[in-house]
């Protein structure tokens, strides 16, 4: 499980420098435009802080392996990060609108890619906690 949680911590950091690009990607500057300044602003700024608790849960799982795994602190971290990424896996299908991926190919295998992605996070966190 240590391994898994280094590999994890991993894949999080480079998600969380993934965010880095969403403005581009999105081409914020363009469709953000028409919002009231406070709106733009709270979308870059969530976007921001999103990436940095992703990127913190990384290098948490990174450095810090074997006391989440070991320590009754660490499983409750676990149980905290299981909760956070259960959540980020109902919003997937439930907030997001089928629109954004069905009937588009790309798009689909991103979505699916992504809610295996929270799943395996949400359960090997909550077993971690429990284990």
């Amino acid at each position: 499980m240590e391994v898994q949680l280094k590999i994890i911590g991993i894949s999080l950091i480079i998600l969380a420098l993934i965010h880095s690009i969403f403005p581009t990607y999105f081409n914020w500057k363009h469709d953000l435009k028409p919002l009231l300044l406070v709106n733009r602003q709270m979308m870059i700024v969530h976007t921001f802080f999103i990436a940095l608790t992703v990127l913190l849960m990384g290098v948490l799982c990174l450095m810090n392996s074997n006391d989440l795994l070991e320590t009754s602190l660490g499983k409750k971290i676990c149980f905290g990060f299981g909760i956070f990424w259960t959540f980020r896996l109902v919003f997937q299908f439930f907030v997001y609108s089928p629109k954004l991926w069905k009937g588009k190919r790309f798009e689909t295998i991103i979505h699916i890619i992504f809610s295996m992605i929270w799943f395996y996070l949400s359960v090997f966190f909550i077993l971690c906690a429990i284990n």
